[in-house]
């Protein structure tokens, strides 16, 4: 059975089970594959915050009690729709805490995912980065990009503001009202990907699993636009059973 540690947000976690439905080869209900969607979002602490050291506890430790739960449950691979919590800091110590009960369940990595299918399809483009700022301060996608040989695009720390705004404002960002998303999100994010081709940048990266709720759309100014989700529900389809994916 497939795995989504849900909650990191919920809607990115709902959001990778419908790209999972949209991806699988399947004429009924019956020929779509188990999945199991764990949200439990009350018990996993914010991973920008964490990175940003605005809180001591670190998400990870949830994340693999719930992935260990998931497995006690029949889960044989799991994902987790959340780009900061791949960055190293919460990543590593989840990896360590699964590893001191034996765990045999498979974890797909969301960015090193995103990372292969873009060496395949774009290697020679130059690449903007949306994120939160946890993730940029992180590092995570820059490190792994330019390791790759990729040519990267970030925001100024102006601009990083507002796109973190565009995902955590209480009043307007994706994570306070995201149906619909607000106007004043999408204009700032289409504000933020013009600076970055202005940079330029040739595709964007959507480093953030909520930025796809905003930005639906494949391109943007000229910019192909890379949905991390989309790219690890396929990869789980893959991974679980190949034939039926499409």
């Amino acid at each position: 059975m497939i795995g989504i540690v849900g909650g990191v947000g919920p809607l990115g976690g709902l959001d990778l089970y419908k790209k999972i439905i949209e991806e699988t080869i399947a004429l009924s209900d019956q020929e779509h594959l188990p999945v199991m969607l764990y949200s439990f979002p009350n018990l996993i602490g914010d991973r920008s915050e964490y990175l940003k050291g605005h809180s001591t506890v670190n998400p990870a430790i949830a994340l693999a009690a719930i992935t260990r739960q998931m497995e006690s449950a029949g889960v044989t691979i799991v994902g987790i729709p959340c780009n900061t919590a791949h960055a190293d800091p919460i990543y590593g110590v989840y990896e360590q805490e699964l590893a001191k009960t034996n765990q045999k369940i498979k974890i797909l990595h969301l960015v090193n995912e995103t990372i292969s299918y873009m060496k395949t399809l774009y290697s020679k483009a130059k690449v903007g980065i949306l994120s939160t700022t946890g993730t940029r301060n992180s590092g995570l996608y820059r490190d792994l990009l330019l390791k790759e040989g990729f040519e990267i695009v970030e925001p100024s720390e102006d601009w990083q503001e507002r796109i973190h705004a565009a995902i955590y404002d209480k009043e307007y960002g994706i994570k306070a009202q995201s149906t619909p998303v607000t106007n004043k999100v999408r204009l700032e994010l289409h504000s933020a990907m013009d600076e970055l081709k202005k940079g330029g940048a040739e595709i964007i990266v959507l480093g953030c699993t909520e930025l796809p709720l905003a930005l639906p759309e494949n391109d943007h100014n000229g910019m192909t636009l890379i949905d991390p989700n989309r790219i690890l529900a396929r990869a789980l389809i893959y991974a679980f059973s190949p034939d039926k994916l499409k």
